[in-house]
């Protein structure tokens, strides 16, 4: 499959001309005419690290899930810059295990880094479809809205180039004061005049009802048109060292209300790729480690759990 590079110039003129700034119709219309559900789950890579890409795509079918969330970045299952290499056998090693290449986390977030157009090309022409987004940070010597007013224009671009190549990019909310998008105000604000096929967030529930514990349903209304994927974990409020904080935990364990969470995806109609992340401690295995300090089987039955967890939840409010 040969695709054609393209300059910025050439993406701007497309995007304009194709209609990638345009009013949204609503993703929702569309999915609701589709009449099966979207909720492919797959697991994070990076909680196989330890295995190399074939070993990594058989334990995910074994485990039972429906694809993988591909690492393809720094310390990643593929680098970015081997990405021409390395990528297709990653995709063919999932293939052959019978489950689905669908979804990839990069460090994607400059359309003129010399590496973004290398995985996106590479990438769409071996069926993934969407991909996480690198994040956006804000900093102390600069404005908040200089920051958007910077990365706006990096937004414009890429979701001009995913719609050449034909890709979901999906931005993904992550809690804390550095990251843009930790809000949702602010991504709404940078993603709402694209076409949600091409430039859209990836909605993590776990970081959202950290950042909003009252308020999430709201920016879960917001985003709702343009949520592309799903990243689903939970937490706990712990006081630790004289200071509240966040410790991971298994799904439905923690403060993050799932029945509340579904039912509002169901009404809103989103219906899209789900990735699982394993953050709790986990041997190493949540932090992406090459080594891990529990046996596999202790992290495979924890694995398991989450993913029986979600599935039964998704059955219950007629989402699979």
């Amino acid at each position: 499959m040969v695709i054609r590079s393209i300059s910025r110039r050439q993406l701007i003129r497309e995007m304009v001309v194709a209609g990638t700034v345009a009013p949204i119709v609503g993703i929702a219309a569309a999915r609701r005419g589709r009449g099966k559900s979207e909720f492919k789950i797959c697991i994070f890579s990076k909680h196989l690290q330890w295995l190399d890409c074939s070993g990594m795509a058989q334990t995910a079918a074994e485990l039972g899930f429906d694809g993988v969330d591909l690492t393809v970045r720094n310390k990643g299952h593929v680098l970015p810059e081997r990405v021409e290499d390395d990528l297709p056998e990653a995709v063919e090693a999932i293939k052959r295990a019978g489950i689905d290449p669908l979804m990839m986390a990069t460090d994607i977030n400059d359309p003129d880094d010399p590496n973004t157009e290398k995985i996106l090309k590479t990438a769409s022409a071996l069926g993934i479809k969407y991909y996480r987004l690198g994040k956006y940070r804000y900093t102390e010597d600069k404005s908040i809205t200089s920051t958007l007013n910077d990365a706006r224009p990096m937004i414009r671009d890429l979701a001009a180039m995913n719609k050449h190549y034909n890709i979901h990019g999906s931005y993904q909310n992550h809690a804390g004061s550095r990251y843009v998008g930790a809000p949702l105000w602010d991504l709404w604000e940078l993603v709402k005049e694209f076409d949600p096929r091409y430039m859209g967030c990836q909605f993590d529930i776990r970081h959202a009802t950290v950042e909003g514990g009252q308020t999430w349903p709201l920016n879960l209304r917001l985003m709702s048109k343009h949520i592309n994927t799903l990243a689903m974990k939970d937490f706990l409020w712990q006081m630790r060292d004289n200071k509240w904080q966040t410790v991971n935990c298994p799904l439905g364990q923690g403060q993050v209300d799932y029945d509340s969470y579904l039912r509002l995806l169901k009404k809103l109609s989103v219906s899209c790729p789900v990735s699982i992340h394993y953050e709790y401690d986990l041997g190493g295995a949540n932090h992406g480690a090459t080594k891990l300090t529990i046996g596999k089987e202790k992290l495979f039955a924890a694995i398991r759990a989450d993913l029986k967890f979600l599935r039964a939840r998704l059955r219950e409010h007629g989402l699979l």
